[in-house]
């Protein structure tokens, strides 16, 4: 950025000989030329106090000259001293959208993020006492002649081959906009307000099915109970052993990785891979300043971190910090990584904001264009794609017992347990929402009491059930918009394909890797012959040849 965005105004000292030529009199000048000066100026000022108090008494004349220096005082306050608030105040951002011509769209947009709250603006004889900042963030809406105000997506391809999902276009702002639309307050959590976790020392192993050690075991009265949403809740979300989340708990973390994860207080890139399944993807099209406010982590086992021997140090890959978990709770890979995907509020306790991608995706852009499109713009707490091709959480059950995904047992179970409370098959008397089935490889979300009891439900059945979070996704969003008209901003999978690439897991491309034909290069390169179309093939010629053997 230039200097001149330090809010330092051009004009505000001018030349000497020009201030000297417009009447002000210069900085140095005779005794004597100043001695007369001084002794015409208190004639004029006598002769003009006689003029006055002839025709006003004294005590008037006292009232006006108190009038007369309270406004100048006054004038002189308001004017120096917003001088000097602006001067100090756009240095906050400075480094992120001052002299950019972008920043006069971000100025023209419409907050409307005031609170309720019955706050009057009082005037007084000074001036006019504004209300005070908003204690909830709302949402904005961009200026009318905005792009992505008439953005629209394009039809699909009409290549018929083409029938699998692919990415879209998506409509984001630059990068200096979107920092500068971050909210400043939380967004409104309803009903919930206080959130706390069971620490349980003691485990009670007897419970009707389901749980584990690491998320306790909680019976059907105290699911129930996590149900009914309330302002002040005490529930199971996992870690219920050991002093916090990381230390003693299972999926333990060493101290110097946890106290970096409680300064991160802003946003959160977080991925895991576990049993050496993937090959770490680094982030694309981040700007600098994310670089430098985001934190990236990529949580790993023994075995992945015995696999990236040598290809780090400083405990770093690029952008990603490598954090060894150890004990993990679960022999099922899958399950462990629901914790870092599902429970990152427990974490990272500070974090605003977090952005949860499977270890298998390569992040393509920034990650402050992605909360704005998906969260701040529309005025969302979490948001996840929906699934390109199922909607229906029987459907979704039936597909995972078919590929293997799980014991079909299990799943019938599970599937089984939800009609009994009421899950129906998706149609189109459930909109607005528009699907039951996420595409869970990608969580957006703002770390506020809602959200995280939403995680921490949804976890609570993955521990109880089956690792097949899209089965018990519905559920527990539909338990929570019946009592608080709280939901989750589903978009497409395709926008969900534009800020994220899918690559194949480390066993699928050594498979690819092997079946793959040898390559041979040669140094002269030979053209093959043309084939020339026989004049004599066909029917006619076939007849020919027929007739002669006769």
């Amino acid at each position: 950025m230039s200097g001149g965005s330090l809010g330092i105004r051009s004009g505000s000292y001018g030349s000497l000989d020009k201030q000297g030529l417009n009447g002000v009199l210069p900085i140095q000048a005779a005794s004597a030329t100043r001695t007369k000066a001084y002794s015409k100026m208190l004639k004029e000022k006598e002769t003009l106090i006689h003029w006055i108090c002839k025709f006003a008494g004294r005590k008037k004349v006292g009232m006006l000259l108190l009038c007369v220096i309270s406004a100048a005082v006054f004038i002189w306050v308001v004017y120096f001293g917003e001088d000097q608030e602006n001067d100090n105040g756009s240095k906050v951002n400075d480094n992120l959208a001052l002299n950019n011509p972008l920043i006069n769209v971000v100025q023209s947009i419409r907050i409307d993020n005031w609170t309720s709250l019955a706050v009057s603006v009082k005037e007084t004889k000074v001036g006019v006492m504004h209300p005070p900042p908003p204690s909830y963030f709302l949402g904005y809406t961009l200026p009318p002649g905005h792009p992505c105000n008439t953005f629209t997506l394009p039809p699909p391809p009409a290549d018929k081959k083409r029938t699998g999902p692919r990415p879209c276009p998506v409509c984001y702002l630059p990068v200096e906009e979107a920092v500068a639309l971050m909210p400043k307050v939380p967004s409104f959590s309803p009903v919930i307000k206080n959130l706390t976790y069971i620490f349980e020392e003691n485990l009670n192993r007897e419970t009707e099915f389901g749980g584990s050690d690491f998320g306790g075991y909680p019976t059907l009265k105290q699911r129930n109970d996590s149900y009914d949403i309330r302002e002040s809740m005490n529930m199971h979300c996992g870690f219920v052993k050991g002093c916090k989340p990381g230390h003693g708990t299972g999926f333990d973390i060493y101290d110097s990785d946890l106290l970096e994860m409680e300064q991160c207080n802003g946003v959160v890139v977080a991925s895991a891979i576990f049993g050496a399944f993937d090959v770490i993807q680094q982030p694309r099209n981040i700007s600098e300043y994310s670089k430098q406010t985001v934190c990236f982590y990529m949580f790993v086992d023994e075995e992945t971190e015995a696999d990236l021997k040598g290809k780090y140090e400083n405990n770093k890959i690029g952008v990603w910090r490598i954090v060894l978990v150890r004990d993990l709770p679960y022999t099922d890979g899958r399950r462990n990584g629901k914790i870092p995907k599902l429970l990152l509020h427990r974490l990272f306790p500070n974090a605003r904001y977090s952005l949860w991608i499977d270890g298998k995706l390569e992040l393509v852009a920034d990650p402050y264009q992605i909360l704005e499109r998906f969260l701040w713009r529309k005025n969302a707490t979490l948001a996840i794609s929906r699934h390109y091709k199922r909607f229906d959480v029987f459907v979704e059950a039936e597909a995972n017992k078919a590929a293997g995904k799980y014991d079909n047992a299990s799943i019938d179970h599970q599937v089984e347990f939800y009609k009994r409370e009421g899950l129906t098959p998706y149609s189109e008397a459930k909109h607005p929402i528009t699907s039951d089935v996420p595409e869970g490889c990608v969580i957006i979300r703002e770390h506020i009491p809602i959200s995280n009891l939403f995680t921490c439900l949804w976890f609570n059945e993955v521990d109880r059930f089956t690792s097949r979070d899209q089965i018990s996704f519905s559920t527990v969003r539909d338990k929570i918009a019946a009592k608080t008209n709280w939901t989750v901003n589903m978009f497409l999978d395709c926008e969900r394909r534009n800020f994220v690439i899918q690559k194949y897991h480390k066993d699928v491309l050594a498979l690819l890797a092997q079946r793959a034909p040898p390559v041979i290069y040669s140094s002269q390169r030979k053209v093959p012959p043309r084939r020339r179309r026989d004049r004599k093939s066909g029917a006619r010629h076939h007849r020919k040849v027929s007739k002669e053997i006769v």
